[in-house]
């Protein structure tokens, strides 16, 4: 499974902490959110995105390329359409070779 974190700040700054992503058990289960008025990360209890999801398992890949592709949801759309998973079901694809949510 992969984990990342992206590029990091500033020490002077005080903006929420860098991306990352990972296996579930690496970062306890669930991701928290970033508190403006304390200038911290809250981890005391799960916060839901939109989609119901409170980890950052999965696809590890965001904002990348030309159309800011981002998330797991749309790497994995990717792939069922365009790359390795399209040839594996017997689809038609044009990157064949290509898992788009393990190499972009």
């Amino acid at each position: 499974s992969i984990a990342l974190g992206s590029a990091g700040r500033d020490q002077g700054e005080k903006p929420p902490m860098p991306f990352y992503c990972g296996p579930a058990q690496s970062y306890g289960g669930f991701t928290g959110h970033w508190d403006y008025i304390s200038e911290t990360e809250n981890r005391d209890r799960p916060i839901e995105n939109k989609l119901g999801r409170q980890d950052v398992e999965g696809c590890c890949w965001w904002g990348r390329g030309a159309i800011h592709t981002r998330g797991p949801c749309a790497y994995g759309k990717l792939n069922y359409y365009l790359g390795k998973r399209a040839a594996d079901e017997g689809r038609p694809s044009m990157y064949p070779e290509i898992d788009f949510c393990i190499d972009p």
